[in-house]
Parts: structure tokens; sequence; C-alpha cells
């Protein structure tokens, strides 16, 4: 069983909010690519790690990433981490997501799926650019395909 010390009233309906599908990132990236014409599987589960968001036909699988659980500029973010709340506990949880990203990201490169992530703020402030890094791989996933089909 966990333990939690100095855990508010607030910081915990906070901390159940917090969801694993169907965020505000995954929904906003995927309305982009929606309105660009593509088609998804969204938390695709015949796959690891359930990617966010599955292009089957290209065989692209994207992770929309949450800046603090996956541990965005994770040197600069750790020291801040253990020295609040539960720091310990923190620590452990999104060193355990990172390993298990990496771990996930090489399985599905096993299986011959493309892989992408992408920073929740950077889907949020630059979805345009986003949407466009994705179409380039589908475009370099295109050319391979067609250079194998020859």
């Amino acid at each position: 069983m966990r333990t939690f010390e100095n855990v508010t009233e607030t910081r915990s309906r906070t901390m159940s909010h917090i969801r694993g599908k169907d965020t505000s990132i995954e929904k906003a990236l995927r309305r982009a690519l929606w309105e660009k014409g593509y088609h998804y599987r969204k938390n695709y589960r015949a796959l690891p790690g359930s990617p966010d968001i599955c292009l089957t036909k290209y065989k692209l699988a994207i992770f929309c990433d949450s800046e603090f659980f996956h541990g965005k500029d994770w040197e600069v973010l750790k020291p801040r981490v253990e020295k609040g709340n539960n720091g310990a506990y923190w620590v452990r949880k999104i060193e355990n997501n990172m390993e298990r990203d990496s771990e996930t990201d090489k399985r599905l490169l096993f299986l011959g799926w493309t892989v992408m992530h992408f920073w929740g703020k950077d889907i949020l402030k630059k979805t345009d650019e986003c949407v466009r890094a994705i179409e380039e791989v589908i475009l370099d996933i295109q050319l391979s395909q067609a250079d194998g089909a020859e």
C-alpha cells in the first residue's frame, strides 16, 4: 500500500482528476489530425503501451506526454521534485515512467512501428508544427514503402 505524507485534501482532489486517456493534449492533436483527413485509432491496445494515437495504415504510434509525468528536462526537474511533498515517491514514479516509455518504444520499433512522442505544451501551443512533423514522418514511411515495392 502506498503511504503519502503531507497530502492536503485539495492536492488529493486535484490528483484524482488526472486521467490517462482523452486528455486535452490528446484531443487537440487528434482534432488537428482529423481535420487533415487522417484516420487513426486511439489508445490502441493491440500494441505495447497502448499508444495514444495510432495511424495503422503507416504503422505510426504517437504518444502525447505530459511534461511532469514523463520527465521533461528531468535533470532540471528532479531536484525540485525531490524537495516537494513525497519527493522520493514522485522521483521513483517519474523515473519508472521514463524507463517504461523507453522499453515500450523499443518493443514497438522491434515490431516495425515508427514511434513519435510530443510534449503536451508543444501540442497545445504548436499544434500545426506537431502535425507537420507527423506528415513528414508519414511521407518518409511512404517513400520507404515505395522503395521496397520496386
